[in-house]
């Protein structure tokens, strides 16, 4: 599908799979969250939030589960003491890379000009 399929016919973005694509990955964190999973993939919590630096855990934490609840990202606890939490890429996040290497590919040819 793409965006001419459309054209004329929106009622609500919602209604799109852009307005879908964008519910799920929108904000300001969540392809943050996202790119260093990819990068670096299994990361524990706190190695996150010393990766981005200026979120709260709360923010980190609501948005780790929402990435969770949509099915992009996995979240592995290991019994122990102190507990252990890793994130990861599930397979439907591993399906937003080659979105997320075209992002990084704009970006080179786009942030000097």
């Amino acid at each position: 599908m793409s965006m001419a399929e459309y054209k004329g016919k929106v009622k609500s973005i919602q209604d799109t799979p852009f307005g879908y694509t964008v519910a799920v990955i929108g904000g300001k964190w969540k392809m943050v969250i996202l790119y260093l999973l990819a990068e670096n993939q299994p990361v524990r919590f706190n190695d996150l939030k010393r990766q981005i630096g200026a979120i709260t855990y709360k923010t980190l934490s609501s948005q780790l589960k929402e990435l969770e609840a949509d099915g992009l990202v996995r979240r592995k606890e290991y019994p122990q003491v102190p507990p252990k939490v890793e994130y990861s890429l599930t397979d439907k996040g591993e399906t937003l890379l080659p979105v997320m290497e075209s992002l990084c590919e704009w970006g080179v040819k786009n942030q000097n000009s």
